[in-house]
């Protein structure tokens, strides 16, 4: 969607009236080597670019995303410790595709295995985690698809918790951006892992595969993947100045092709849009009078933060309408929406956010309820 905004012009009265001016057009999304890929706004959640963005695909390494959340869950519980040494079993030293070089019957703690999965991709740390955190990889497996289903990841299946090619394992750019927000949002103390560019095990260096780490200093994350029968796939995420996106790319044919798309598209997002922080969580946006209470006004707000994404230079466009639920009338608490924002793009409705008491009110005495009753009938 492109939006417009007519800035006037008056500088005078005995000067000719001036064209007024329109915001720069946004261009199409640049043309990428991908199956398919989808640009997201963390923040906002708003889609900025997309191709395929629902297709069901083989997500290869890009799997390990989904490992990661649950094992950062069992980090966050305390079910799991990052100094614990893990046992590795024959089962994950003898895993398939890309290795971290753990021995069978050795113990690597699990700080380690973890950047050997997120670093080097490692399919035997990987499993080796699976192994400590589910009992077994399959029960491990069992619980990736019972949090992908807590997330929304509503087209998704997980076979294994490495990305070993399977017809019933699959995701899409979609479902791979929501899960890439959700362990932004949910593990910061962990995100920083993303960013390594390098780790030694046993005096072995093990270098990070996505590029973009060294080709853009914004980008500090995320994962690669590839086989041959989902291709080379790339989830990017990159903050630049209080603006981050994510970018997913799946099915390119090359790892030079996955960078120049993930690149392409970020570069777009940056340069295109930008993110209006419109009401802070507790804002008080309308303070009405509430009836038969312990108060005679109730201040009211959103419990969040309300942000949106819009194409540069239309900023000025974003309006807010407030309306609460009228009347008013107590008891009320701070889970129940009595109220609504609504956000509109010059004329376009484009958001409704709920609205809470930002304090309780209770119910009045009875002098009270009675002689709100009387003025409400009036």
């Amino acid at each position: 969607m492109k939006l417009r905004v007519l800035i006037a012009l008056c500088l005078s009265t005995f000067l000719p009236a001036l064209p007024a001016l329109a915001a720069a057009p946004v261009p199409n999304p640049p043309a990428v080597d991908a199956k398919a890929y989808v640009l997201m706004d963390f923040v906002t959640r708003q889609v900025l670019a997309g191709s395929n963005a629902d297709q069901r695909l083989e997500p290869a390494s890009l799997t390990k995303l989904m490992t990661t959340y649950v094992v950062f869950d069992a980090l966050r519980s305390g079910r799991l410790k990052m100094d614990e040494q893990i046992l590795i079993s024959e089962h994950a030293w003898r895993a398939e595709g890309s290795r971290t070089f753990v021995q069978v019957g050795t113990r690597v703690p699990v700080d380690t295995l973890i950047k050997g999965m997120i670093v080097q991709s490692g399919n035997d740390a990987t499993i080796a985690l699976a192994e400590r955190v589910g009992g077994t990889e399959p029960a491990f497996v069992e619980m990736m698809n019972e949090y992908a289903k807590r997330l929304g990841l509503n087209s998704s299946h997980f076979e294994d918790s490495t990305g070993l090619p399977s017809p019933q394992h699959y995701t899409t750019p979609t479902d791979l951006a929501t899960l890439s927000r959700a362990i932004i949002r949910d593990f910061p103390q962990y995100y920083g892992l993303y960013s390594l560019k390098e780790f030694t095990y046993n005096n072995i260096r093990q270098e990070n595969r996505n590029g973009l780490l060294e080709r853009d200093p914004s980008v500090d994350g995320m994962k690669t993947g590839h086989t041959d029968a989902a291709g080379y796939c790339l989830i990017s995420s990159a903050k630049r100045q209080n603006m981050r996106l994510v970018s997913i790319v799946m099915g390119s044919p090359s790892v030079k092709a996955r960078e120049d798309a993930s690149e392409a598209l970020l570069n777009f997002g940056f340069t295109n849009f930008e993110t209006v922080s419109l009401k802070k969580a507790g804002d008080t946006v309308l303070k009405p009078r509430i009836y038969k209470g312990t108060a005679d006004y109730v201040a009211v707000g959103p419990a969040s933060d309300v942000q949106l994404t819009v194409p540069r230079g239309e900023s000025g466009m974003v309006v807010t309408q407030a309306s609460v639920r009228r009347p008013l009338i107590a008891p009320v608490d701070a889970h129940t929406s009595i109220g609504e924002l609504q956000v509109s793009v010059g004329d376009k409705l484009v958001a409704k956010v709920p609205m809470y008491a930002l304090t309780p009110v209770g119910e009045g005495s009875l002098w009270r309820r009675m002689v709100d009753t009387i003025s409400l009938w009036l």
